[in-house]
């Protein structure tokens, strides 16, 4: 797939640009983005469509409920270009407004999600998306590998490209891929079952690979020591990972009981109300000259 800065000038002019963005964004108690990020690095494309003249309109999804809206997406949008927002995905209401969008021009719809074809990667939703623009723009690089309808359905009707975030991150992956030694990985986030591929890969090329997190707790967990309340993972690092030579597992924690209290102490001192919250500072100076050595760090997750 090309990058859409490669498509001369002329062509992208007065065309309507659908655009699948990743506005998968966390929101605040008030219900208002807390992190605009992502909102940002798409704007990115947004705006180079938008000053090259295309009628620009973007699919996202928000959250995993149907009934999320990406109206304070929206919102956020507004305090970077100017944007349209329609409460509509293939209705009537989108397909007007996509068809009066006009050059320069940028329109968000409804959160894709709000209809359940989209998680089921529907062909005819996938069709009926497509209808909506002539060029098809793929920038949602942190849902790239969700098969859903606006993600894998709409490029087999539409002449597809990738976005400027999409080229961005591509081109960082190739470097990550072979990285220049000492190397240093250091993973977060949960759900172990779908890190695992990557952890394995990234084993045999990282020199050294930390994982902190939630993963750091199915580790330890694996390890034999107790974890309490702490959140764990469906599936559980087996050997070939616990016991690679490049694999550096935390040798502290930081873990809080009921009543909010914290404590630093190591992994076999966690009680049974007690939930692990982050690693301890024994973990971080043992990472510390490994992360001041490495000429490459690859980071993944939160």
């Amino acid at each position: 797939m090309r990058c859409i800065d490669e498509v001369p000038l002329g062509e992208l002019k007065g065309k309507r640009v659908l655009v699948r963005a990743g506005f998968d964004v966390p929101l605040n108690a008030a219900g208002e983005v807390s992190d605009t990020f992502r909102v940002r690095r798409s704007a990115e494309t947004l705006q180079y469509l938008k000053e090259r003249g295309a009628r620009v309109i973007v699919l996202s999804h928000i959250g995993r409920e149907p009934r999320e809206t990406n109206a304070p997406v929206a919102r956020a949008l507004q305090n970077i270009l100017r944007v349209h927002y329609v409460a509509d995905v293939t209705g009537h209401a989108a397909r007007d407004a996509a068809q009066a969008v006009g050059e320069g021009e940028v329109l968000l719809l409804e959160n894709v999600r709000s209809d359940p074809r989209e998680i089921a990667n529907d062909e005819e939703f996938a069709r009926e998306l497509a209808s909506l623009g002539e060029l098809y723009v793929s920038d949602a690089f942190s849902a790239a590998h969700r098969a859903h309808a606006s993600i894998v359905g709409v490029p087999k009707f539409l002449p597809s490209y990738a976005g400027l975030l999409m080229c961005s991150e591509v081109a960082a992956l190739e470097r990550a891929r072979a990285p220049r030694s000492p190397s240093f990985a250091i993973l977060g986030g949960a759900k172990f079952e779908t890190k695992a591929p990557l952890i394995r890969s990234l084993l045999d090329a990282y020199d050294h690979l930390f994982v902190a997190g939630a993963l750091a707790n199915d580790v330890l967990k694996a390890q034999g020591f107790p974890i309490g309340r702490s959140l764990i993972s469906k599936e559980a690092p087996g050997p070939d990972v616990l016991g690679h030579p490049h694999f550096v597992p935390p040798v502290d924690v930081v873990a809080e009981n009921l009543d909010g209290q914290a404590r630093t102490i190591a992994p076999a001192a966690v009680a049974q109300d007690e939930k692990i919250v982050d690693i301890g500072p024994d973990s971080v100076a043992l990472v510390a000259p490994l992360i001041e050595e490495a000429n490459f760090i690859l980071w993944n997750g939160p």
